[in-house]
């Protein structure tokens, strides 16, 4: 399970928070570590740097695609910094993560400068995984995050332009970045819609977009919820138009919640397996008799058959009861697993 708690930490995407040269500051005496935002998801960032014997950790710094914004302002330290993103909840197909393996506490529901505690949960915070950043000038520095596309910004912008029209119901296509008259169109009758100026500017539609985004994605879906005192890991599966799948992982802080599926329930049969986390062990569901296969990292599989020939393993899943109107939110209970089994991957 090692292996799978590091994968774990990586989005969905091919995560690439790259590190660019020092730049100049943007005006006279301001500076600072800038971060941008390369990608087609809004990004939420939380930073980190040392101070004392601990270890400084302040966020929500929120960057809309094509953006940048200063996270730390200058004069900086060189030294060893820490970076962390996370998709917003407007985005569908589950929470995204740009980070790495240093885990350090955050306030998950909204701004905090903290020094991190060695208990996260102790605290009422949640430990999430850093990527540490090599800061080597001490008036500005930029990083960027970025998808598998190199994108520039104006480029990243457009593409986050159609991802949240898609999200918000108004007009699917390519996500590319590249906007033609058919997304105009739409872009317009968003605008209408909303009684908004055709000269909205983009962030402003962006921010428009979101709020659509959101309100449309509470209304349907699949959400996990982890009612224990400890972090599991989760996975679905479910019939699809071209048969069984299931897909994992999802971290589940203790108290917290997942949205695993963003869009309208098909069909009434959807099944779930998770793995809580203990000092002595695993502990997996009590009453699961379905077989699916999972990954040892984050994983979509196609069939339910012969896992272990596609170097995937089993695992038994359990039935959830059927979606209503279209949604459907399961919780995770202590008394839903277990005793612990040594883990020995």
């Amino acid at each position: 399970m090692a292996l799978e708690r590091w994968f774990l930490r990586i989005a969905a995407l091919v995560i690439a928070a790259t590190t660019a040269l020092a730049l100049p500051a943007r005006a006279q005496g301001e500076g600072g570590w800038e971060l941008c935002n390369k990608t087609s998801f809004i990004i939420e960032a939380a930073v980190g740097r040392a101070e004392g014997a601990g270890t400084s950790v302040q966020g929500w710094t929120k960057l809309p695609p094509g953006s940048c914004e200063f996270a730390l302002p200058g004069p900086l330290t060189p030294g060893i910094h820490y970076l962390y993103g996370r998709g917003s909840s407007a985005h569908q197909g589950g929470g995204r993560e740009w980070g790495g393996r240093l885990e350090l506490c955050v306030d998950p529901t909204g701004g905090f400068s903290l020094e991190s505690p060695p208990d996260c949960a102790a605290m009422g915070l949640e430990a999430q995984g850093f990527r540490p950043v090599s800061i080597t000038n001490n008036d500005s520095w930029r990083t960027n995050f970025s998808e598998v596309e190199e994108w520039s910004l104006e480029r990243a912008r457009d593409a986050g332009l159609q991802r949240l029209l898609d999200e918000a119901g108004i007009v699917s296509g390519n996500i590319d970045g590249n906007i033609g008259a058919r997304t105009r169109a739409a872009i317009n009758d968003f605008l209408q819609m909303k009684s908004l100026p055709a000269n909205t500017s983009d962030a402003d539609l962006i921010d428009y977009l979101e709020q659509a985004a959101e309100e449309r994605s509470r209304s349907v879906g699949f959400t996990l919820c982890n009612r224990t005192k400890n972090r599991i890991w989760s996975a679905i599966a479910r019939r699809s138009t071209e048969g069984w799948e299931s897909r994992g992982w999802w971290r589940i802080e203790a108290g917290g919640c997942a949205r695993v599926v963003d869009r309208p329930l098909r069909g009434s049969e959807h099944f779930v397996y998770a793995e809580m986390e203990e000092p002595t062990g695993l502990r997996t569901l009590a009453r699961a008799s379905e077989a699916f296969c999972v990954g040892r990292s984050k994983f979509a599989i196609s069939g339910r058959e012969n896992c272990e020939d596609g170097s995937y393993r089993t695992a038994l899943f359990t039935r959830t009861p059927p979606p209503t109107e279209r949604k459907l939110v399961y919780e995770f209970f202590e008394r839903d697993f277990l005793e612990p089994t040594k883990d020995d991957d």
